[in-house]
């Protein structure tokens, strides 16, 4: 096929152009475009030879756009109108209003793209925002269809449900296409592995309120009723991480763990352990399961992703029972002893799909970059959508 004029709005750190690349359909993005300065660092730090507009979206004019001649638009809006711990403005929201641009542009550009891949947040399908989005995608006379799609349906070891939409300019149907469904799995082509497996709605704990859990190790047994129960947290929420930890076809999260560097900075300080002993998500190197990693990650410590017990052979079990009737100090002695610590930077894209050779520059810090990484897609994810979109699945 020829190569496809690809635009890339909202393009932040650039895991759209991460997923084009990894998809291998023939492509060029023609520009990408993005207000956040230190996002556009890093973007230009891994894309340097690509056209990246550091403006809003409405501050392109309709005439910028059809210079650009793109055939393909990548794009990730600002989720923080329809996120849940958000207000949930939707159309309302000041940072929806760039989108609303977009889409009062496109139907009068000189020449519509063929392909459109939108990601968000799971609560975009029920917004106002995403009616309007289905309402101007169908009279310009594009077949779409919704997914809500988390990476563990892939085999990788993060919770992560998110919102797409793909659509292609076209009359027919979309082969896979289920009018008015929103789809929960990848839908199936000949081509592909059985092995590969759906998203299962109890492997998303992006759905769970925020939930205080411990991993089983793989090589150890463990009953329902045995499971010592956190404050709250439910013998069946344990129940339901245990069998996540047991599904062979996820990854363990040690094939994504870095290697001989200076784990110091990230240890929890023990003012966090102690405060937050009863809220932090433990998972070990041998579990098959973390929660999503948002924006807050490193700074704060209530849902905002998991953390790792590096002392393997400390029974967790044991130091929380333990903790009853002790001192502060004491409490803290304990909880020390299973060293926990937040996953790097580098841990958390690797878990989002960037390959190894995805960086930062040097001055962008630790928090800055956990940032900018919870505000960032799954690379995997995207890649099988572009391939599914442009049909070379």
């Amino acid at each position: 096929m020829e190569a496809l004029r690809v635009l890339e709005l909202y393009s932040g750190i650039g895991g759209m152009h991460q997923a084009l690349r990894e998809s291998q359909i023939p492509a060029r993005v023609v520009a990408a475009i993005d207000v956040n300065t230190v996002a556009n660092e890093v973007y230009k730090y891994n894309f340097p030879h690509t056209q990246l507009l550091p403006k809003t979206i409405e501050g392109v004019t309709i005439e910028e756009f059809d210079r650009l001649s793109f055939n393909m638009v990548l794009m990730s809006p600002p989720c923080q109108p329809f996120t849940r711990i958000g207000l949930q403005g939707d159309v309302t929201d000041p940072r929806t209003k760039s989108f609303l641009y977009f889409l009062d542009i496109l139907p009068r550009l000189q020449k519509l793209p063929t392909y459109i891949l939108l990601e968000n947040v799971k609560g975009f399908e029920v917004s106002s925002t995403r009616d309007l989005l289905i309402q101007t995608i169908e009279n310009c006379g594009f077949q779409y269809q919704e997914f809500l799609l988390s990476p563990t349906s892939l085999g990788i070891p993060n919770s992560r449900l998110r919102y797409f939409l793909i659509a292609k300019l076209q009359s027919e149907p979309l082969s896979f296409q289920a009018p008015g469904q929103v789809l929960m799995e990848f839908p199936k082509f000949e081509s592909e592995y059985p092995q590969e497996h759906a998203v299962h709605e109890e492997q998303t704990t992006e759905e769970k309120k925020v939930e205080l859990n411990i991993c089983f190790d793989s090589n150890t047994q463990h009953s329902q009723k045995e499971a010592f129960l956190f404050k709250l947290e439910t013998a069946e929420e344990i129940a339901r991480k245990f069998q996540q930890d047991s599904d062979l076809s996820v990854q363990m999260l040690k094939d994504f763990l870095e290697d001989d560097i200076d784990m110091n900075q990230y240890f929890l300080p023990p003012e966090s352990l102690l405060r937050y002993a009863l809220l932090l998500d433990i998972v070990k190197p041998t579990c098959r399961r973390s929660t999503c990693f948002t924006k807050g990650y490193g700074r704060y410590i209530e849902g905002t992703g998991s953390v790792l017990q590096t002392s393997e052979d400390v029974q967790i079990e044991s130091i929380y029972k333990s903790l009853t009737g002790l001192s502060q100090e004491e409490k803290i002695t304990k909880l020390l002893m299973l060293k926990l610590r937040y996953f790097t930077p580098k841990e958390i894209a690797n878990l989002l799909g960037f390959p190894p050779e995805f960086g930062f520059p040097e001055k962008i810090g630790v928090k800055q970059r956990y940032r900018l990484l919870g505000n960032s897609l799954n690379v995997h994810v995207v890649a099988k959508l572009i391939k599914i979109l442009c049909g070379k699945l």
